[in-house]
Formats: structure tokens, sequence, C-alpha cells
């Protein structure tokens, strides 16, 4: 379960710091509009607050997708790996993943880091990072999916009749482990609700008082 905001101020009352930093798991099917969310938040918060938004590397060419990640070849990625410079890797559509450990060291010195995470090792990021973790699940009504998935003309219809299968399955499986955001309509109303959403956890925290 996502820890209540209350119930954090009720834990730094008690004598834990305030400054607790986050990490914002940003996982939801393709098509869900991950990135146009992640890039539509980063323009709203413009730097004023002490967020950060972690680059995924991926051994794919950096003009692909909508994502601005950092290229690397196999050999650099292997290479990376082998230093121990991912806090975490994954291998999804014939390409590896991984985040980077500079990660760690922001959230250690107090900034909250959004990425965009593979809800296939989600178990692996709350075994890693703890309650520091706050899964965000991208929800996008299947008919809406199903729409935005033909028309990016990747996947026939039955590979994507079964990609919503599985998202729904994924989906009642994270039912109460994580924020959902729904992202079915206009993409500035689901920034701001991202926005939020962020600002409950790194804005001005709750009088544990009231």
């Amino acid at each position: 379960m996502i820890t209540p905001i209350s119930a954090m101020c009720g834990k730094m009352a008690n004598g834990r710091s305030d400054t607790m930093s986050y990490l914002f798991y940003v996982t939801g099917p393709s098509g869900s509009g991950k990135d146009s969310l992640i890039n539509g938040l980063r323009d709203r918060l413009g730097g004023d607050h002490a967020v950060l938004f972690a680059h995924r590397y991926i051994t794919r060419c950096w003009k692909a997708g909508g994502e601005n990640h950092v290229e690397l070849s196999v050999s650099e990625f292997q290479q990376r790996s082998q230093f121990g410079l991912f806090s975490m890797e994954w291998q999804a559509n014939n390409c590896c993943y991984a985040i980077g450990t500079e990660i760690d060291s922001w959230l250690n010195s107090g900034h909250s880091v959004v990425v965009n995470g593979s809800r296939a090792h989600l178990e692996e990021a709350i075994s890693h990072f703890g309650e520091r973790l706050i899964p965000i699940l991208i929800m996008v009504d299947p008919d809406n999916l199903r729409e935005r998935l033909l028309n990016r003309g990747r996947e026939h219809a039955s590979e994507i009749d079964a990609r919503i299968a599985r998202n729904l399955k994924f989906e009642l499986n994270l039912y109460g482990r994580a924020v959902e955001l729904a992202n079915n309509g206009d993409l500035a109303t689901a920034v701001d609700r991202f926005y939020d959403i962020v600002m409950q956890y790194v804005g001005t925290c709750c009088d544990a008082e009231n």
C-alpha cells in the first residue's frame, strides 16, 4: 500500500526528517502517454522544486520514440553494468534498459526523482527503494488504448488485443498499491493531476497537529 501523506507527517513529528525524498516510478502500457506526461510535468515544474528527472540508458537509437533517453551500444551497456553503474536494469522489446546509480545519490541528497519505470520490475524497485518508492500507474480506458495503438500502426489488431488483456491483468494485480493517474482525454488535465500528486509529497507537508 502507498503510505498516506498524513502517516508520513506523523512519522516526521516523531523524529524523522521532513526532507524525505521520493522516487516517482511512472508505469503504464505502451500508448498510455507516459513520455508526454513526464515531459509535461517537467515543463510544469520548471526547475522550481527539488525534483529531478532520470534519463534511462537504452540500447536503441536516441531518435527512436518520444523518450529523451541516453543511447548506449550493447558493449557500453554491458561495461556499465559490470562496473555497477546501474541501479536497475532489464530487457524488453529487444533492447537493454537501465536506470543509473545517480538516482541513489540524488535521493540521498534530498532530491526526489521521476523515472519511467518497468512494470515487470516494479517488485524489484519496491524492494530496492522501500517506502521512498511511489508507483504511479497511468490508466487508459481499453477502447482509448486500442485506438491509440491502432493509430500508431506498429502491431496487428490481435497483438493489440493481447496487449490490452495483459494490461488489465497488471492493473488488477496492482490495485491499491499505486497512485492511479487517468490519461483518457485532455493531456493538460492529466499533467495537472500528475503535478498535484507529486506536490503532495514534495510540497509543504501537512501540519502533523491536524
